[in-house]
């Protein structure tokens, strides 16, 4: 059995995740600090056999995906099922405004009620259920192959759950760093997990881009 091994990839930093505002699926640049992760990023992954780049098409994926491609020569493929969760009414708010405004909604998101969706967005169970089929769709396509998956945080994590058996209202212990490096396998059976939140290329000066 052929097994697909995907590098997955949280979009570089932007102002809003320096507020803690929720982004969802609108859609927000990356800042200074986020451009610069991606071209880190994107030279840490210069060297590595890599068959495809699929990116959500919002843009603060996009560009770190665009950074990837720069270093690599593959060209970017969008794909929407690789969005951010849809918080609907909470996206534009801090967390901090969402426990004010919105305190029982507050409670559910902060316990992780799989069923719970903020009015116009999607609950954990429909979310994980996007993510993981589209994970397992680009993976298919490229069997005994190595593909980079750009995306967002809630990507990240579901991606993380699916790999390690863990239930979606448990606790989550690991980092979901802005441009840090996940490694996964896929095959039929599912995914399994190589390597999580590499942010080596983040403080390895070696990786500068005027050196690359």
């Amino acid at each position: 059995m052929e097994v697909t091994r995907i590098i997955a990839i949280r979009h570089g930093e932007t102002a809003w995740n320096v507020d803690t505002r929720i982004q969802g699926q609108l859609d927000i640049p990356l800042n200074d600090q986020g451009l610069w992760q991606a071209r880190r990023v994107g030279a840490a992954l210069a060297s590595e056999s890599l068959h495809a780049i699929y990116a959500s098409d919002l843009t603060r994926a996009w560009q770190t995906a665009g950074q990837i491609s720069e270093h690599t020569g593959l060209s970017v493929t969008p794909h929407t099922g690789l969005r951010e969760r849809g918080f609907g009414t909470f996206e534009g708010r801090t967390f901090a405004e969402i426990e004010t405004e919105l305190p029982d909604q507050a409670h559910k998101w902060r316990t992780r009620d799989p069923e719970f969706a903020p009015e116009g967005g999607e609950s954990l169970l429909s979310f994980r259920q996007r993510v993981v089929s589209t994970a397992a769709e680009l993976a298919e396509r490229h069997a005994g192959e190595q593909i980079v998956l750009v995306a967002h945080g809630g990507v990240m994590d579901v991606l993380y759950r699916a790999a390690t058996g863990q239930e979606l209202q448990a606790p989550r212990t690991w980092a979901l760093g802005n441009a840090a490096i996940n490694r996964l396998l896929w095959t039929p059976q599912g995914f399994t997990l190589v390597g999580w939140s590499d942010t080596q290329h983040l403080q390895d000066e070696s990786l500068d881009e005027s050196t690359t």
